[in-house]
C-alpha cells in the first residue's frame, strides 16, 4: 500500500476565520473541501515542507505556526499521515494560486462542509481552544457564576461543569443556569448520567461510562452535541475511539494534589499515548497555561485543569 506524509494547515486570519480549499474533481477524494497543504518531499523538514506548499498553493509566507494534530489514516488504496499545523500569522493575500476555490469560514461553519474522512479530526481540533477549564467545587451558584465570568474575560472558551458536591437535580438546575448565561461564550461540557437534556451543552464521560458505552455498543449518533471522555491509559483511549468521542482528556501527566496516589504518566508516556489516536487530546494533571508549549510539543491539543486554570482571586 502506498504511504504518504502529507502536510496540512489550519490557517487563521486576524478575524479568527479558517481557510479551506476545494479539491479538484479528478483528484483523490475530488470535490471535497480540505485544509491546504501537500506531500512532504524526501529530506525536507516538516516546517519547510509546509511553508513551501502554502507558498505554492496560496501565495503566502508563514510567520507563525506550530504542530496541531498528527493523523494516520488508511484509505482502501493508500495510507496517509496527515501532519497538521496551526498557522496563526502569515504575510501575503491567500488565494487559490493553482486555480482551486478557497474560502474563509468561521470555525463553527466547518461542519457545514464535506471533507475527506481523514480530515474529520482536523475539523474538531480547529474548533477547540488550547485551554479546557474544569470548575472546582464551589459553595454556591453565585460563586460559580462569578468565577465563570472571570474566565470569560480571560478568554476561556471550553468549560467542564464539575460540581461533585451536588445532587443530580441541583446539578442540572445549575447547569441550566450556566448554559442560559454563558451558552454564547463557552462550549460547556456537562457530567452525569444523561446531561443531553440540557440544550446547547456537551457531555464529558467518565472512564467507567466510556467503558460501559463501548461494551453496550452505544450509538454515537444518538447524541448531537460535543462528546468527550476522561482517559488514563491506552485501553481507554482505544475505547474512546471506538465510541466516537470528539476529544479526550488524558491524565495524570504530573503529580497532583487531588490524586496524590495516582502514578503520573510523564511527558514521554503521554506523547506515546497521543500518537496512538486520531483525535484532540487535552493533557491533565498538575498542569496550567505555562505548560502549553510542552503540551503542543508532545502532540496535545492543549491543557485541562482546575487549579491551574481557575481564577481563585474571587
Amino acid at each position: 500500500m502506498q504511504r504518504l506524509h502529507v502536510m496540512a494547515a489550519v490557517i487563521y486570519n486576524p478575524s479568527g476565520d479558517i481557510l479551506i480549499a476545494k479539491r479538484p474533481d479528478h483528484a483523490h477524494q475530488g470535490g471535497l473541501w480540505e485544509f491546504p497543504g501537500g506531500k512532504l518531499d524526501e529530506g525536507e523538514s516538516r516546517f519547510d515542507g509546509l511553508r513551501r506548499e502554502l507558498r505554492e498553493e496560496l501565495g503566502i509566507e508563514i510567520t507563525e505556526a506550530r504542530p496541531l494534530l498528527d493523523i494516520h489514516h488508511d484509505y482502501p488504496d493508500k495510507s496517509v499521515r496527515l501532519d497538521v499545523w496551526r498557522v496563526s500569522a502569515f504575510t501575503g493575500e491567500a488565494h487559490g494560486a493553482e486555480g482551486q476555490p478557497v474560502r474563509w469560514v468561521a470555525p463553527v461553519e466547518l461542519r457545514d462542509y464535506s471533507f475527506p474522512e481523514a480530515n474529520v479530526p482536523i475539523v474538531t481540533a480547529a474548533q477547540l481552544p488550547e485551554l479546557y477549564l474544569i470548575t472546582p467545587d464551589v459553595s454556591s451558584l453565585e460563586v460559580l457564576m462569578d468565577g465563570l465570568e472571570r474566565a470569560r474575560r480571560r478568554g476561556v472558551r471550553l468549560v467542564q461543569l464539575r460540581q461533585t458536591q451536588l445532587a443530580a437535580d441541583e446539578y442540572h438546575a445549575w447547569a441550566d443556569a450556566v448554559v442560559e448565561r454563558f451558552g454564547a461564550d463557552f462550549t460547556i461540557m456537562l457530567k452525569g448520567d444523561a446531561p443531553s437534556s440540557c440544550t446547547g451543552a456537551g457531555w464529558h464521560l467518565t472512564a467507567a461510562q466510556l467503558r460501559d458505552m463501548a461494551v453496550a455498543g452505544w450509538d454515537r449518533a444518538t447524541f448531537k452535541g460535543w462528546l468527550a471522555a476522561s482517559c488514563h491509559n491506552a485501553e481507554e483511549l482505544e475505547l474512546a475511539a471506538r465510541v466516537g468521542v470528539d476529544f479526550v482528556s488524558l491524565s495524570p501527566v504530573l503529580p497532583t494534589q487531588t490524586h496524590p496516589d495516582a502514578e503520573p504518566l510523564g511527558w514521554e508516556r503521554a506523547a506515546e499515548l497521543i500518537a496512538r489516536v486520531n483525535m484532540p487530546v487535552y493533557l491533565l494533571g498538575g498542569l496550567g497555561p505555562g505548560d502549553l508549549k510542552r503540551a503542543f510539543e508532545v502532540g496535545g491539543q492543549g491543557v485541562a485543569g482546575i487549579r491551574g486554570i481557575w481564577d481563585w482571586s474571587g
